[in-house]
């Protein structure tokens, strides 16, 4: 089969979204191209990339790219992605240069270079993400192991509002906790609040693309007894209340939703939220305390933030 490579030029605000829209459309999986990589300071003990060349990074910007059969829908479907990529423009997302361009890999070429971009990654003080094809031995006793096969997964848990919100889960989640992940994704979060001692995880998603992937990615964590994954649009229709919602997902999307969150938590129950990029997150704080809840701490890693906040 003939694979074409479709390569966005965009910004580092846009990838999320886009990264959405690419696994909407079809795509199995996104590789970011980050100038940011060159210079990011690692504990290269875990292996997490090698060798890095300039000359596969943009000057400025990120490429967002992804791999779409090659048929006779292909046409209609990368002039759909832009589209979806021009429309993020109404939610005030500064989509940057969105050159787009297109390529053709055969699908050997495809495979290989999925899996040199994925290694080991020490995300935590216990959580390490392991591709589901890397040899990996756990470095201490209480190391969490999350198996992941980006083929099949919403990104790899290294992006860096997956890592705050694991390690906001990582400090919040006790033993016998409900939890509720909004926007699951890959399921990732959801795994990483089963192996913390969460006796119930409730994860939805609106995409029944990101429902199917999260579910392979549960089973292959031997978590699925633990976490109920179905299709929901955000918590629209939820009754049950938690000890803890996360949602990592877009800034504009957390406000329409921070009423209903306070609604589903238990008293001093906690709302983890991500996804938001600096510009969106006194929007983000001014909704989450209009709502009711107190922003008890606010984690930033490069240009995103993740707020925890609790219910009064």
């Amino acid at each position: 089969m003939k694979w074409s490579e479709i390569s966005i030029h965009t910004t580092n605000e846009a990838v999320e979204p886009i990264s959405n829209i690419l696994h909407e459309a079809g795509a199995s999986g996104v590789v970011i191209e980050d100038p940011f990589e060159l210079v990011k300071e690692r504990e290269d003990q875990f292996g997490e990339i090698y060798q890095l060349n300039p000359n596969d990074y943009p000057e400025e910007g990120v490429i967002v790219k992804a791999y779409l059969p090659v048929n006779s829908f292909l046409g209609e479907t990368v002039d759909e992605i832009k589209e979806a990529i021009n429309n993020l423009m109404l939610f005030n997302i500064d989509i940057g240069k969105n050159h787009v361009s297109l390529s053709e890999v055969n699908e050997e070429e495809w495979a290989t270079a999925w899996k040199k971009y994925y290694h080991p990654v020490k995300i935590s003080e216990r959580f390490t993400v392991v591709p589901t094809w890397e040899e990996y031995t756990p470095v201490s006793s209480d190391e969490l192991i999350i198996e992941l096969d980006p083929g099949m997964a919403f990104g790899t848990g290294t992006h860096p509002t997956t890592v705050m919100s694991i390690q906001a889960l990582e400090r919040i989640v006790k033993k016998d906790d409900t939890v509720i992940d909004v926007g699951t994704g890959s399921g990732v979060l959801s795994i990483a609040a089963a192996m913390l001692g969460a006796k119930k995880v409730t994860a939805l998603d609106l995409d029944e693309v990101a429902v199917q992937s999260a579910r392979i990615n549960i089973k292959l964590n031997k978590v699925h007894p633990v976490v109920d994954i179905f299709q929901n649009n955000l918590l629209e229709g939820i009754h049950e209340t938690a000890d803890v919602i996360v949602a990592n997902i877009l800034a504009e999307v957390i406000v329409r939703f921070t009423h209903d969150a306070y609604r589903c938590l238990k008293q001093g129950g906690y709302f983890i939220t991500a996804g938001i990029i600096q510009q969106k997150k006194d929007e983000v704080r001014d909704s989450l305390e209009a709502a009711g809840f107190d922003i008890e701490e606010t984690l930033q890693m490069e240009d995103w933030v993740s707020f925890i906040a609790r219910k009064k």
